[in-house]
């Protein structure tokens, strides 16, 4: 399975919240406060930094927040997330096979991966929950073909 047919079958959720197209960004000088509160609001586990909406600058996610808060304590909250997002964000293309971003997230112990054109532009997020799903998909396709071929179907 494609990373396309990823962002296709979260389309194809009917949740308005989760739809490929509509990529939830913030600003980098936002307050990690607001960060929480638009995390909750969107009931998402992470967010796209970027300054224009189309490029990722960086990503932020609950873990980030409360690594923070262990750390530092309540008056964090009043800090710009660019300080603590995440600068390297990893990408991915939509012809990408999505059991090898599966594998990236895994082993670079992540959970949210921007999906990007050839220039950069962002046309989507998956979710490590994404590409488990579509993995389950496909191996049911092919216990059914296997299965279908032993019966003689």
């Amino acid at each position: 399975m494609l990373v396309k047919q990823l962002l296709s079958m979260k389309s194809d959720t009917g949740k308005p919240w989760i739809d490929a197209g509509s990529i939830v960004t913030i600003a980098p000088d936002t307050t990690l406060a607001e960060a929480a509160r638009l995390l909750a609001d969107k009931r998402i586990g992470a967010v796209v930094v970027s300054t224009d909406g189309r490029r990722p600058d960086g990503i932020l996610s609950e873990r980030d927040i409360v690594r923070q808060l262990g750390k530092h304590g309540p008056e964090v909250l009043s800090q710009p997330i660019s300080g603590v997002m995440t600068t390297q964000v990893q990408t991915c293309t939509t012809g990408e096979d999505a059991l090898t971003i599966l594998e990236r997230m895994t082993q670079g112990r992540f959970r949210h991966m921007p999906v990007v054109d050839d220039q950069g532009n962002m046309l989507g997020v998956i979710s490590i929950g994404d590409a488990v799903s579509g993995r389950l998909k496909e191996l049911a396709a092919e216990k059914e073909a296997l299965t279908g071929m032993i019966m003689g179907s």
